[in-house]
């Protein structure tokens, strides 16, 4: 009785590390099998998440881009619409204060000193407005230059060339204006196509890369097994 004992608690463990042995062996031969069966799955499938995580990314990208590009055309169309009705403005000026030279001017005798006055009014006229930005600073220089000015004509006419280069200096500055509105208007429009195509694509990208699945061996050994189908524990 003793002898049978004996022998059976000398079995079991050999019996526990033979079972051991065979389970190490069946787990090594899974593997290897599952290398060998789908040696591309884990990476077209590593290959196709970054891919999908790198098309997520650049249509974020895309995105903080297209607004950009869209607060920059608004304020550049509000600039638009600024720089046209200080046009219109300097062009009613112009146009009262060409009315009012129609009408001839008495002639005298000039007093010594008045060219000089006339000289001085027109120069002061000139640096008020350049300073409202009404006209620019090159045509500040030709006023003080006498390039395309006579400092000696009356000052109405002088005020009649002063409108009229203001109205000159406002519709360069819209025609500037509406360049810029015309350039952001592209740049948003570019911006928008590519974010539609960034979007498209990385929803392209996330339709082929399935959520939860597993990757490589575990797929294989997730088929193999089953829950009913696991060893029970000795």
């Amino acid at each position: 009785m003793e002898t049978a004992l004996h022998s059976f608690f000398i079995s079991v463990p050999q019996a526990a590390a033979l079972w051991l042995v065979m389970m190490a062996g069946v787990v090594a031969a899974a593997f290897v099998l599952a290398r060998i069966t789908k040696p591309d799955h884990t990476p077209s499938m590593v290959d196709e998440a970054r891919s999908a995580g790198e098309a997520a990314v650049s249509a974020e990208r895309a995105a903080t881009t297209s607004e950009r590009k869209r607060a920059e055309w608004a304020a550049a169309h509000e600039e638009l619409e600024a720089t046209w009705r200080l046009f219109d403005e300097a062009d009613r000026a112009a146009r009262e204060a060409a009315k009012a030279g129609a009408y001839p001017l008495m002639s005298r005798r000039r007093k010594p000193g008045d060219n000089v006055d006339r000289e001085r009014y027109l120069h002061h006229a000139a640096t008020a407005a350049c300073r409202n930005r009404d006209i620019s600073i090159a045509q500040l220089n030709d006023v003080f230059a006498h390039r395309g000015w006579n400092p000696r004509l009356h000052p109405v006419v002088q005020e009649i060339a002063l409108r009229q280069a203001m109205r000159e200096h406002r519709f360069t500055e819209y025609q500037q204006a509406r360049e810029r509105e015309r350039t952001a208007w592209l740049q948003a429009e570019a911006a928008a196509d590519a974010l539609r195509g960034l979007r498209l694509e990385a929803k392209t990208a996330n339709t082929t890369v399935p959520i939860g699945q597993p990757v490589g061996g575990e797929q294989w050994w997730a088929e193999q097994w089953t829950a009913t189908d696991l060893p029970a524990a000795a």
